[in-house]
């Protein structure tokens, strides 16, 4: 006799209760199936917050700084797999089951090595799928027709397969022998599977590189020697190893906008020969997730090959039901896919599972499963595999990215933390949070602001006092998938309050009479900066218990919790412009493709600046970015006269405030942006010291920041002169004068009237939330990309020929120099020229 929904209501797990612990066991392989014996606990299956946890510690909460939530405030919020069980049940509780459906559930009821609750007995195998019992109300003949027709109306074909896909997810997770979980788990302890398990990890104390990127550097010059001499018109002879400039590409983030955008700008550069003279890559978000296919073996390393992809397997939503169980249910893809969180979950007492890990499992079902879903390779589910692509320098160096958000505790030591934080704690806390910025490269998880750092093929594990600490079992875990990174790098729905309302600002701001909503919640954007609705993914920190080992400005946090909580980095910046900075690396040219969605407000080149003065960093350029709101050309010409008399920090702040607000004022007056014409090589003219010249062409330069736009910094202190516009043909001298500094070139993902009918800011598939892309559209997509960069083909290249001009005077200078001294050290010593006793004044 089937349920009734009223039954069914009734014997849904509820917080507390033994079903809820046994529906738990469903997706936790890191958990025994219950048996008869009642006294041993579960985890529960919700936190107090979005995600589903299946931890014996306490949920996470909102901050990365963690603190013990209070129990009596927590509230059941399934997360994600739950939801999907329920409504896998709701259909399987309205959809008639057929003959051998009804057999099996009779038998399953009246099975004697089952217990009361639906798990196996002692002498069971594994647990099954939760039993409903009951009398309906509606005779069965009669429900069947109903509901029939009922789910013809509302429910698609595919959702009557729901149910048997999760019974099968569930019986390969269940940990029974001969299950796919069984399996894996297994293979983890097998060295020749992972190579990686036979190490011991420590901690990496040190600002500077590891050794690994150290000699990827020096092999890297090799290759770029001969690629740079093809994209200059040079002989390879010529170049010399000192005159080759560190060249660096980066992409934003944006979801598959800046996936698909980044792979047309890309393959522009390696058809140009830009690619294969750049030393490093690095990615946020989307681009992370581009990086990882281009070190893929289903691409090989050619980015024509990856736009093929992406035509392949973007066409379907990632979360799409049929294709999502599908990959997850069936060989081989399943066991890739699900490795990782087998291996997570059981290897780990305090892993969790949340809504960023399932993002990350759908995620690589659709972008790293190449077409035909047979061909899956092993080796693209760990980042420390992509060394084989640049062991010899072969190819760029990817940097990968991350953040924690770091908030300090709002209550002192000693205090109550279950009552409201002080005023001046809030004050405190406003003004002293910020980002922590982590990287990921084949070689080591490192953070900059720790000093410190691990092998990549050591993520996962945990560690104290800068050891690894093994498992219960006393195995070393196999790395953290490139799964569980794919939904890391891309977490942007884990974003604050205050990032989610900037999405929809404009549209409150565009409907009359809610300008004082808009201000009162605006009021507020601090207070909403600093909750995270959705929990950010957690990995063990390295960073626990090394308190006294890192520099002084590592907070508390880091120290005492033994784990760490990741996001998208685009929270912080959404260009991947801080790793490449880091000392060591000595970029000297960096060409950045801005694919965001707020690419013209979010003014993220001129966060540089705060950071580098904050390191001490020598070079970067002052005062660049998009322009903001401001008045007109005249008055900000009168602004920067007035701040070059007065004090240097107060001038640039002023110059920075007068300068770089000019043209948005423009822009939302409804002017359009031109670009500026290329540059067919460098103009090695006289500088002009004219400053109402400069002025000038400050303002304009504002006016016009287009597809490609060069600024070049100084590595000596700047005075109080208004910093120079950009860099244009009458300008580009700026690039050979001897303190010149880093060179960035910015190209913008605009519209363009080459590409007629595509426009980032309009069409409505370039949301960063759209996750479904036609082979049109990505066609449009590439060639909106492609059609930017050859706007600034030109330019880009004198401006990598004027680098490489000032480092070949440079070299050449030292070596006269030092010629010389050569040559008055053999005079001293009566060597050359003898004269008398060896003085040469005699």
């Amino acid at each position: 006799m089937r349920p009734s929904a009223r039954h069914i209501a009734k014997q849904l797990p509820k917080p507390g209760r033994q079903g809820l612990r046994t529906w738990s066991r469903t997706f936790n392989p890191s958990i025994t199936p219950i048996t008869t014996r009642r006294s041993r606990a579960a985890p529960p299956f919700y936190s107090g917050s979005s995600r589903v946890s299946v931890s014996r510690q306490p949920g996470l909460g909102y901050f990365s700084s963690q603190q013990k939530p209070d129990p009596k405030s927590r509230n059941p919020a399934p997360g994600s797999l739950l939801v999907l069980t329920l409504s896998a049940l709701l259909v399987y509780s309205l959809y008639p089951t057929d003959n051998s459906q009804r057999r099996a559930l009779a038998d399953a009821r009246t099975d004697p090595t089952q217990t009361e609750d639906g798990t196996a007995n002692e002498d069971g195998n594994s647990p099954v799928w939760s039993k409903f019992t009951g009398v309906s109300i509606v005779p069965q003949a009669d429900a069947a027709v109903i509901t029939d027709k009922v789910l013809d109306f509302i429910l698609p074909e595919w959702s009557k397969n729901i149910p048997a896909y999760v019974r099968k997810l569930q019986r390969e997770l269940s940990m029974g022998p001969g299950t796919l979980a069984e399996e894996i788990w297994r293979e983890a302890h097998d060295p020749s599977v992972h190579p990686e398990i036979q190490y011991e990890a420590e901690v990496r104390v040190s600002q500077h590189l590891c050794e690994e990127e150290k000699t990827f550097l020096s092999r890297r010059k090799k290759h770029i020697a001969a690629a740079l001499a093809r994209y200059l018109g040079l002989k390879e002879e010529d170049v010399h190893p000192d005159d080759i400039p560190v060249i660096a590409m980066c992409g934003s983030g944006g979801g598959l906008r800046a996936l698909i955008a980044g792979a047309g700008s890309f393959q522009s550069t390696a058809e140009d020969g830009l690619f294969d003279c750049t030393t490093y890559i690095s990615g946020v978000s989307g681009s992370c997730w581009l990086q990882s296919l281009y070190f893929s073996s289903i691409t090989e390393r050619d980015l024509s090959r990856v736009v093929d992809h992406l035509k392949a397997r973007v066409g379907i939503h990632i979360a799409y039901p049929p294709a999502a169980f599908s990959l997850l249910t069936s060989a081989p893809t399943n066991k890739y896919i699900l490795s990782g969180l087998v291996e997570k979950l059981k290897g780990n007492p305090g892993a969790d599972f949340g809504l960023v890990d399932a993002y990350g499992m759908l995620l690589a079902a659709r972008l790293m499963v190449p077409k035909g879903e047979l061909g899956v390779n092993e080796k693209d589910f760990k980042l420390s595999t992509q060394q084989e692509h640049i062991r010899y320098g072969q190819h760029p160096l990817p940097i990968y990215t991350a953040v924690r958000h770091e908030i300090p505790d709002l209550t002192p030591p000693g205090a109550d933390k279950s009552g409201p934080a002080s005023e001046a704690a809030k004050e405190v806390a406003k003004k002293e949070s910020w980002f922590q910025w982590f990287e990921m490269t084949p070689y080591e998880f490192f953070c900059e602001e720790f000093g410190a750092g691990i092998p990549t093929w050591a993520m996962g594990r945990r560690f104290e006092a800068g050891r690894e600490k093994p498992t219960e079992d006393g195995l070393r875990l196999p790395e953290l998938r490139i799964p569980s990174l794919l939904g890391i790098w891309g977490s942007a729905f884990c974003a604050s309050l205050s990032h989610y309302y900037r999405e929809i600002r404009p549209l409150v701001k565009s409907i009359g009479g809610l300008q004082a909503v808009d201000e009162l919640i605006w009021g507020h954007n601090e207070d909403l900066s600093k909750v995270h609705p959705i929990d950010p993914a957690s990995l063990p920190n390295f960073a626990y218990g090394m308190r006294g080992r890192l520099p002084q400005t590592v907070p508390d946090s880091v120290y005492d919790n033994e784990y760490i909580q990741l996001m998208d980095a685009g929270m912080s910046n959404n260009l991947p412009i801080y790793p490449l900075l880091r000392p060591g690396r000595e970029v000297e040219v960096i060409v950045a493709f801005d694919a965001s969605a707020d690419v013209k407000t979010d003014n993220w080149l001129s966060e540089v600046e705060g950071y580098a003065l904050q390191r001490g960093i020598k070079g970067w350029p002052v005062g660049i970015g998009w322009p903001k709101a401001t008045a007109s050309p005249s008055t900000t010409a009168k602004e920067l006269d007035q701040a070059q008399a007065e004090s240097g920090p107060s001038a640039s702040e002023k110059l920075t405030s007068a300068q770089v607000d000019q043209a948005a004022r423009q822009i939302e007056a409804g002017e359009t942006s031109t670009a500026p014409s290329p540059a067919p090589g460098p103009d090695l003219s006289s500088p002009s010291n004219d400053k109402t010249d400069q002025v000038e062409k400050a303002a304009q330069a504002a006016e016009e920041l287009g597809y490609c736009t060069v600024w070049v910094g100084r590595t000596q202190e700047r005075s109080s002169d208004p910093p120079p516009p950009p860099i244009d043909d009458a300008s580009s001298w700026r690039l050979m004068e001897p303190d010149a500094g880093i060179a960035v070139v910015y190209l913008p993902y605009l519209a363009n009237d080459k590409v007629p009918g595509v426009d980032p800011a309009t069409s409505e598939y370039m949301s960063t939330w759209n996750f479904i892309y036609t082979p049109e559209q990505i066609d449009s997509a590439v060639a909106l990309a492609r059609a930017n960069y050859n706007e600034g083909r030109s330019r880009i290249k004198a401006t990598v020929r004027a680098v490489y001009e000032r480092k070949k005077r440079r070299r050449l200078e030292r070596e006269a120099e030092a010629k010389t001294e050569r040559r008055r050290k053999r005079m001293r010593l009566g060597i050359v020229n003898k004269i008398g006793h060896g003085d040469h004044f005699s």
